[in-house]
């Protein structure tokens, strides 16, 4: 039960938050998700899962509404708060705006940080090696042999970082660092050791040290994943310790898919095995000699057999035999025999190979600890293997998922090879699972002290089943999982209307494209400010190209998504409409999630199709393949519902306060003349209808 000191703290904060914004008016809305998310939290629904999923609509202030309920609720309980986003603009909405208006309110102190992944931050000690290393140990950490400005960018980054002007973060770092600099420098776990006295004030210990005083962790999708992945409570708190807030929780199922996902090329693998056998003897000698010999002929006699296997292996596959995009898919995720079997002797071949050199660092670190062996020699060679062990850990990962048996139960692995982009005659193979459902409720949700899963979309349908199914969320009302959908305040039957003109094409025929061309100035005529949605960036630019004089003649300001960043588009669109001018943005999917336009900046929205996605990567096209095997329909199972979150996302830009008003313009009739078309219909927001 809700203890009611709880209670106290939550009304404290509202009755502050009326104090501290002048004309406050409570939303009903916002209150009763506050409500329900801090008796899901208290088991009041279930006590073994407490958990609620809420699609809370553009409006209603769902990021006020979980931070005024779980902080006090993890502050009494002595829990910690991680709430994870899927972009970074929501992040410094929380940490510039959100965060710091709730400390001003709340009935007791707390402190949060942002979180991010040892891949935000260099290894000191990497990155001293690079600038003061005589010798070619640390030219071996780069992809290609650096450029003289590579060197000199390092060493202006070596001595800032010395004298304490950067901490060695890398977003912090005033100019973009390219990639392969910044991955000969990047902080990995194999090379970062915290037992080791000069590691302990390395950047990513120092944030870390922090991370572990905070009440409230702002992350991101992907590092709780990461984190997840390597046990829990190696990054951020123990799943059993913390309350997560899953804010744009619908992009969550593709990132843990993504994490879960593996890839290696055949040649590219044999090149860095064959650098990696010709340091193992530089390591041996630094490690008890008594100890390392049996690692050391491990590792040896590991790689030597994995290195031919790989570059036979790239010699087994036609080019011919692969699509127009260089990728050949096993269906069903079935390998032939022959390849079945090289996968398993590559899994252990490449599991014992990464459990030697494993062991050989681990040697190499007692004996540094003992102060055995000169830092200035066991350092690069720490940071060198463990460049080294993390590509092995892939190497293994990627040889056991292609090694694993497809289950009767579950869905199969996608599996495919594609010619590889860097060498000739090399493809790259990939796995990737195709449910992550599983993992997630086994890793996250079963762990977790607490979870609340919230976004503007989450629903496909008007229903919660697709989200749940890709998630590993219950339906099950036993289950106890607490579901709201919420609708947002906005007064959309007065202040907007959705238009479906009357086109004699639908978007799949031939002649849609110069159709757009002809009928689409008609529904930008008058309006001062629009955004027009494409499929594809090639349809965008024709239509571009063959509206272009006209926009001239007309005075009309056309900025296409693609011809400068999107933050010059954005500000070029604001400065129009401040102006008074005629703004256009052409965008595509991209431009249809995140984008934030109130008031005058968006008042006409075109959206050309229904945003259906094309299956033609090989997951997408082996998850269709699996739903077709069961007797399923892909299309109604899986196109329709992802198009119809992606549609109410789409047509979500338009109206971003409760004063906005303006028309959304849908040009593809199938949603008036299909089956299905209904169901799209009907779980967009309530909108007045020109059907024409």
């Amino acid at each position: 039960m809700l203890h009611n000191q709880i209670k106290q703290d939550i009304k404290k904060s509202y009755e502050n938050l009326q104090q501290e914004l002048g004309g406050f008016i409570p939303r009903r809305a916002q209150n009763y998700l506050v409500a329900e998310i801090t008796k899901s939290l208290a088991g009041e629904y279930s006590d073994t899962h407490r958990m609620l999923v809420a699609e809370a609509g553009t409006g209603i202030g769902k990021s006020l509404a979980y931070l005024i309920s779980t902080i006090p609720y993890a502050l009494f309980n002595d829990r910690k708060v991680v709430i994870s986003t899927a972009t970074v603009a929501l992040q410094e909405q929380l940490i510039h705006k959100d965060l710091p208006l709730y400390r001003r309110i709340a009935a007791k102190p707390f402190n949060f940080i942002l979180a991010k992944g040892r891949q935000r931050y260099c290894c000191a000690h990497r990155l001293s090696n690079c600038c003061e290393s005589h010798d070619d140990s640390q030219i071996a950490l780069f992809e290609k042999k650096p450029k003289k400005s590579d060197l000199d960018l390092l060493k202006r980054m070596y001595k800032a970082y010395s004298e304490q002007k950067w901490d060695g973060d890398i977003d912090s770092w005033p100019s973009a660092i390219p990639s392969h600099v910044w991955q000969a420098i990047v902080g990995d776990k194999h090379s970062c050791n915290n037992a080791l006295p000069l590691h302990r004030n390395c950047p990513f210990q120092k944030a870390r040290e922090h991370l572990d005083k905070a009440d409230v962790i702002i992350a991101n999708h992907s590092l709780v994943m990461a984190d997840i992945e390597l046990g829990g409570g190696v990054i951020l708190p123990e799943p059993e310790q913390t309350i997560y807030v899953v804010d744009e929780a619908h992009h969550l199922p593709q990132v843990a898919r993504d994490h879960s996902s593996a890839a290696a090329s055949f040649k590219g693998a044999a090149t860095w095995l064959e650098k990696l056998n010709q340091s193992t003897s530089k390591w041996a000698n630094l490690a008890d000699a008594k100890r390392v010999g049996r690692f050391q002929s491990s590792l040896q006699d590991n790689i030597q057999q994995l290195i031919p296997s790989l570059t036979s292996l790239a010699k087994r596959f036609d080019p011919t035999h692969f699509n127009q995009d260089g990728i050949y898919r096993f269906e069903h995720g079935e390998l032939p025999t022959w390849l079945e079997e090289e996968a398993k002797d590559l899994k252990e071949l490449s599991k014992k190979a990464h459990q030697a050199l494993a062991k050989i660092s681990d040697l190499i670190s007692e004996r540094l600890k003992e102060n055995e062996i000169p830092s200035r020699l066991a350092e690069p060679a720490l940071a060198e293997s463990g460049f080294y062990l993390q590509r092995l850990e892939n190497l293994a990962k990627v040889w056991a998922l292609m090694a694993r048996p497809n289950s009767d139960k579950g869905a199969p692995l996608a599996r495919w090879l594609e010619v590889s982009p860097d060498r000739e005659g090399d493809f790259i193979i990939q796995v990737s699972p195709l449910e992550v459902g599983w993992q997630l409720d086994q890793q996250l949700w079963s762990r977790a002290a607490g979870a609340v899963l919230v976004s503007a979309t989450i629903r496909a349908l008007n229903k919660f089943t697709f989200f749940c199914q890709q998630a590993g969320i219950s339906e099950k009302s036993e289950d106890g999982v607490r579901f709201l959908a919420l609708a947002s305040p906005f007064d959309y039957a007065n202040n907007a209307r959705l238009v479906v003109p009357a086109l004699p094409l639908e978007p799949q025929a031939e002649g849609f494209t110069d159709l757009l061309i002809d009928r689409l100035p008609e529904y930008l005529e008058g309006e001062k400010s629009s955004l027009v949605l494409f499929s594809s960036y090639w349809q965008m630019n024709k239509v571009a190209e063959g509206i272009e004089l006209l926009a001239k003649k007309n005075k009309w300001d056309l900025l296409i998504q693609g011809k400068s960043s999107r933050q010059e588009i954005i500000k070029k669109h604001q400065d129009n409409c401040k102006k008074g001018k005629t703004s256009i943005l052409l965008g595509t999917g991209s431009f249809s999630e995140g984008l934030d336009l109130p008031g005058n900046l968006l008042e006409n929205l075109i959206i050309t199709k229904i945003p259906f996605g094309v299956p033609t990567s090989p997951v997408e096209e082996a998850h269709a393949e699996y739903i077709e095997r069961r007797g399923g329909n892909p299309f109604l199972q899986i196109s329709v519902p992802e198009a119809s979150k992606k549609l109410i996302q789409s047509v979500g830009r338009l109206l971003r306060k409760e004063q906005d008003s303006g028309r959304v313009v849908l040009l593809d009739r199938r949603i008036i003349t299909r089956r299905y078309g209904k169901s799209l219909l009907d779980s967009l927001p309530p909108f007045s209808r020109v059907i024409e």
